[in-house]
């Protein structure tokens, strides 16, 4: 399996983890950190610009459904 292969594998899996739950994975919970670390891993990546291209339009596009599911505050 391929680095790309593998962080396709990922994406999916935290996309279909974001449909199914309506939030971002916890890093509190065991069984969600490592979605949670590949995630923050990612961010990192692309703020430091070395994201790959092809990869950071999907990205990109996971960060606009990970917004469209946060959390708000009632009480704001």
């Amino acid at each position: 399996m391929t680095q790309d292969e593998k962080w396709m594998a990922r994406y999916r899996e935290y996309t279909k983890f974001i449909k199914a739950n309506h939030r971002n994975p916890s890093k509190h919970y065991a069984e969600e950190m490592h979605m949670h670390s590949w995630w923050k891993h990612n961010r990192k990546l692309l703020n430091a610009g070395t994201l790959k291209d092809h990869r950071k339009e999907k990205f990109m596009k996971l960060i606009a459904l990970a917004e469209s599911n946060r959390h708000v505050n009632q009480y704001r």
